[in-house]
């Protein structure tokens, strides 16, 4: 089973247990074990993920986002 679920924000302290880039998507396993990926290393591994984690909270259209001073920046 996989659902995604509104959790705690994942932040800039979260890292990757993978790589150590910014983790951007939270897996929770049935044993209550909590995978913290970036969103490269989730999309590569997204396919298994969906069928053994409980759930899923993927933050990573967070990097899609503008930051505030960015876009006053571009005036």
């Amino acid at each position: 089973m996989s659902t995604t679920m509104s959790l705690t924000p994942l932040t800039a302290t979260d890292r990757c247990d993978r790589c150590g880039a910014q983790a951007y998507v939270r897996a929770t396993m049935e044993s209550g074990f909590d995978l913290l990926l970036c969103a490269h290393h989730f999309h590569d591994n997204e396919i298994r993920l969906r069928e053994i984690a409980v759930s899923i909270q993927d933050e990573s259209e967070r990097l899609a986002v503008v930051p505030a001073t960015a876009a006053l920046e571009e005036r």
